[in-house]
């Protein structure tokens, strides 16, 4: 009984003390501070701009390649059955 009534007791102190603060998922920012609202964007480099390019061109690669194999394999079910 006693146990339940701490638990009750800290359950009720931590629910006041979150009704003190703000209502937002942020976690215990002090009230005044906040994000800035604003988000300004970055512009890549060449070279940024050109690894990624390469990471697309590797993933279409390997896309095609996975394509071509299981046509090839489907080709060979249907030659076999043949």
């Amino acid at each position: 009984m006693r146990k339940l009534t701490l638990a009750f007791a800290v359950l009720a102190s931590l629910g006041g003390a979150s009704l003190a603060t703000s209502a937002s998922a942020a976690p215990g920012a002090p009230m005044g501070v906040t994000a800035p609202e604003t988000v300004s964007t970055v512009q890549m480099t060449r070279m940024e701009r050109r690894m990624m390019e390469r990471r697309m061109d590797r993933r279409m690669d390997r896309r095609m390649e996975r394509r071509r194999m299981e046509r090839r394999m489907m080709h060979r079910r249907m030659m076999r059955r043949m």
